[in-house]
């Protein structure tokens, strides 16, 4: 296998929802992508902003980069995409994986979406299917299929040195990602990480979200090594089934996510808003339970 420069990154950290963000390059003046772009909002008020995205364009820009792709690591629960307006400032494409149209019709039940809503991925430019290739530039991405989070989750090899793994694995002493979103599978989780884990020792994993523990500053990327050697949840010697049966206690102790309701019901649509009614006004919908 030819051996590829590793990739420039860049990343951008939205302190509300603990999220990273990435702008992947091959050099200034090069291409690029985008992967897990995020939309500013506050739920008090329902108004969004595109301060945090903005950073992105900024970025983009005094780089002179061209961006063919945004990438979704999956419909996240807890914060909203901002790839329409990446899309609108760039002229990128949106992309995430194929399994994309399990969770839409989920929630298309769950919050009774509009007849209109198909759940067939066609909201987004393109699907990924597991095993997929392709180049930007000096970048050979590959699509690896990581579920158990979501039945959707992707990562992103890219030259073969850095993976980025959305919210599949967290820093060491955090572990792993919840798996008790409907269609979630701790099973699954301990598979996909496990891929990830064989991958070579040295290369760069890059994570969605950070929350440290109080004495440490937020951290973005770890290696393989590193996690298999100190990740409190699947580090070598922890078996599946202990994964499983840790896994499934923690996360019926988990509240859900504060962003979940609107996040899920836009991210869905590849970032994008509802349908309007008559008068032009947005809304989303929030689901009651009656005890």
């Amino acid at each position: 296998m030819t051996q590829h420069q590793a990739p420039q990154v860049k990343a951008f950290l939205d302190h509300d929802s603990d999220t990273f963000s990435y702008v992947v390059y091959d050099h200034s003046g090069g291409q690029a992508v985008i992967i897990d772009p995020v939309l500013d909002f506050d739920y008090a008020s329902g108004r969004t902003r595109t301060t945090s995205a903005r950073q992105l364009v900024d970025f983009v820009r005094e780089q002179q980069l061209s961006v063919p792709w945004i990438l979704e690591t999956h419909a996240h629960a807890d914060h909203l995409s901002a790839a329409p307006f990446l899309r609108q400032q760039l002229g990128a494409k949106v992309a995430i994986g194929e399994h994309i149209t399990a969770v839409q019709a989920v929630f298309r039940q769950r919050f009774a979406l509009e007849p209109t809503f198909v759940a067939d991925g066609s909201q987004f430019d393109h699907l990924f299917a597991d095993g997929d290739c392709f180049e930007v530039g000096e970048l050979q991405i590959r699509v690896m299929h990581t579920p158990g989070h979501t039945p959707a989750d992707l990562s992103y090899v890219v030259n073969e040195q850095a993976v980025f793994v959305g919210d599949t694995l967290f820093m060491p002493d955090l572990g792993t990602a919840r798996c008790d979103f409907p269609g979630g599978s701790a099973s699954q989780l301990y598979g996909s990480v496990r891929q990830l884990l064989a991958l070579p020792d040295d290369t760069a994993i890059y994570i969605c979200h950070d929350y440290p523990k109080e004495g440490r500053e937020h951290r973005y990327h770890t290696r393989v090594a590193e996690q298999r050697q100190h990740n409190i949840h699947v580090r070598d010697g922890i078996d599946e089934a202990a994964f499983v049966h840790m896994r499934t206690e923690r996360d019926a102790t988990l509240g859900m996510p504060r962003l979940i309701l609107p996040a899920i019901q836009i991210n869905i649509r590849a970032g994008q808003m509802p349908p309007a009614d008559e008068q032009g006004r947005l809304f989303l919908k929030i689901p009651i339970t009656v005890q």
